[in-house]
């Protein structure tokens, strides 16, 4: 197998199903080799069955199922797992895969996730950080519990991989072998601009927007480029709680499918992408948007310390001129 990655060793986290799923396969399509992260848990990262029920299998508005908790030795994988599912599919189809179990939110697991890469193929190019689950909630129903949990899986599940590839590409870097290498994160549009209902899944997605932006800015000198994705497909919450928008048409294009993102994740994680890092991108069907982020709007400056009266006239005049808002998923 040839294209745009071939020789480049890529590792995907939350890939036994949906996007992840989507993501290895078609890096494998295009030369690469490719660790196959995932635990096979359900929906809101409670254990669940190992086995893939489907190439649309996933969780969440842009990602697939992750962490939750170790499960035997640290980066093992039971037979039948969704990850050995897609190790196969890949190895079916001429390409080279091997899965790794490991949980990528805590720091053994993210370490072995990057040993895997080294062991199995001597080198690695590209970090695709992807894993998550929902634990959906009005904010005043919203325990602790599952605030720290879609948390720990999103934020500290993008964070430790993150930081493990980069201090392998320092000190490669630092030994004169600079790498082209590649971290593409997964935000959504929940976290650019909020969804009702998920105040702990649209924190933990506008976290990774931030992450993605100090990342690209210090591991340049390395040879990292970092960017990040917030795509729409369907997956196994979205097509139940968007049962009609999701739905696969009976003919024509299947916008809604898993594998019409991954195009731009392979490019993003080639060396073709030279030059392009710190940025976000938004992607649906045959949709690519660069996303623009905050930038300054209308000002005032007085000059001197404003009075509350005359800060919030000011403030109402500023927002005159200002754009409105985008709109909050689900207001």
């Amino acid at each position: 197998m040839s294209g745009i990655c071939t020789g480049r060793v890529v590792v995907v986290t939350g890939a036994g199903r949906g996007l992840g799923r989507a993501h290895a396969l078609a890096f494998a399509a295009e030369g690469a080799r490719v660790v196959v992260n995932d635990l096979g848990v359900a929906l809101d990262g409670a254990p669940g069955t190992a086995t893939r029920t489907g190439p649309a299998d996933s969780v969440g508005p842009a990602d697939s199922v992750g962490p939750i908790g170790p499960v035997g030795p640290v980066g093992s994988v039971g037979s039948g797992s969704p990850a050995e599912a897609v190790v196969a599919e890949i190895r079916a189809a001429g390409g080279e895969a091997v899965a790794h179990g490991g949980d990528i939110a805590t720091d053994a697991g993210a370490e072995s996730l990057v040993a895997a890469a080294l062991d199995a193929f001597g080198r690695l190019d590209t970090l695709v950080n992807n894993a998550g689950f929902l634990r959906d909630r009005m904010l005043v129903n919203l325990a602790e519990d599952d605030w720290d949990a879609v948390m720990r899986v999103h934020l500290k599940g993008h964070f430790l991989p993150l930081r493990h590839a980069a201090a392998h590409w320092r000190a490669e870097a630092k030994a004169g072998r600079t790498p082209a290498a590649r971290i593409v994160n997964t935000s959504s549009g929940a976290g650019l601009l909020g969804s009702v209902g998920q105040g702990n899944y649209s924190a933990a997605k506008a976290g990774i927007v931030g992450l993605t932006l100090v990342a690209a800015a210090e591991l340049a000198r390395y040879g990292v480029q970092v960017n990040a994705i917030a795509p729409a497909a369907r997956t196994r919450m979205t097509e139940r709680a968007f049962a009609e928008t999701m739905a696969a048409p009976d003919t024509g294009f299947d916008a809604m499918a898993p594998g019409n993102v991954s195009p731009l994740v392979v490019w993003l994680g080639s060396a073709a992408s030279s030059g392009v890092t710190g940025r976000v991108f938004e992607t649906e069907g045959g949709r690519i948007t660069v996303m623009e982020g905050w930038r300054p709007g209308p000002t005032a400056d007085k000059g001197a310390r404003w009075t509350p009266a005359g800060a919030g006239e000011a403030v109402l005049k500023l927002l005159a001129e200002a754009a409105p808002p985008g709109a909050v998923y689900g207001a």
